[in-house]
């Protein structure tokens, strides 16, 4: 990425994340539920996968089918794989509300869970400490639930200084050689900045550059998954 692309894209990414904190009702499993009804025939038939962040989760300003998760799960029935994804992503959440929902996705008996939290976190200059905390506390309710965890790695703007920032990034790697994980260096790899594939916002995807992250996603998540009856 080029240097000036990469100001214009931290720019941005600062600006419209901290808006959209302020804009972002509480997050609760009740308004999750709402907002991603599930089809509990059809994920009873499959092994469920939970796709678990914000909103570059959720989709912000694309239509559900073109967010990566339904993406995804486009690749995942092409290639045959006998999983069902379930979105629950909420725009402005941070790993203080993660660490409230997931009661509620650990109740869908999830196969994998893709972790893609703590970028609001480090955008507000939340102590690098309670990040690592909030983080650590999700990953091991999962393992204990028997979940396999990816982990999405995020990168912020050095706003609140060089120490900081590389500190944040440090958090995801940290936690992989801890917990043992699968991680997803950088969730927006190849698609940050770029002003073919993001929004106006500078930061969240378009559908096209959904289309992306889903095809590194899935090629991340490919040697985790399991054929029926294996």
């Amino acid at each position: 990425m080029r240097e000036p692309l990469k100001l214009i894209f931290f720019v941005s990414f600062f600006l419209f994340a901290s808006c959209q904190e302020k804009a972002t009702p509480s997050n609760t499993p009740q308004k999750i539920e709402e907002a991603h009804s599930i089809d509990l025939k059809n994920t009873e038939e499959k092994q469920v996968i939970v796709a678990f962040g914000d909103s570059l989760t959720a989709g912000y300003e694309v239509a559900p089918h073109e967010a990566y998760p339904a993406i995804l799960e486009k690749i995942l029935i092409k290639e045959g794989w006998p999983y069902r994804i379930i979105n629950a992503g909420i725009s402005g959440d941070t790993t203080a509300g993660g660490v409230e929902r997931i009661t509620f996705v650990l109740q869908h008996q999830p196969k994998i869970v893709i972790l893609e939290l703590g970028a609001n976190d480090g955008l507000r200059g939340l102590p690098l400490s309670q990040i690592e905390q909030n983080l650590s506390i999700m990953i091991e309710q999962l393992k204990k639930a028997g979940v396999t965890v990816v982990l999405a790695g995020m990168k912020i703007p050095p706003n609140y200084g060089k120490p900081y920032s590389s500190g944040f990034e440090q958090i995801y790697s940290t936690l992989v050689e801890r917990y043992q994980l699968t991680l997803i260096p950088f969730f927006l790899e190849g698609v940050a900045a770029n002003p073919f594939l993001t929004l106006p916002d500078g930061l969240h995807p378009t559908a096209k550059g959904y289309e992306i992250i889903a095809e590194q996603v899935y090629l991340i998540l490919k040697p985790l998954l399991k054929k029926e009856g294996s």
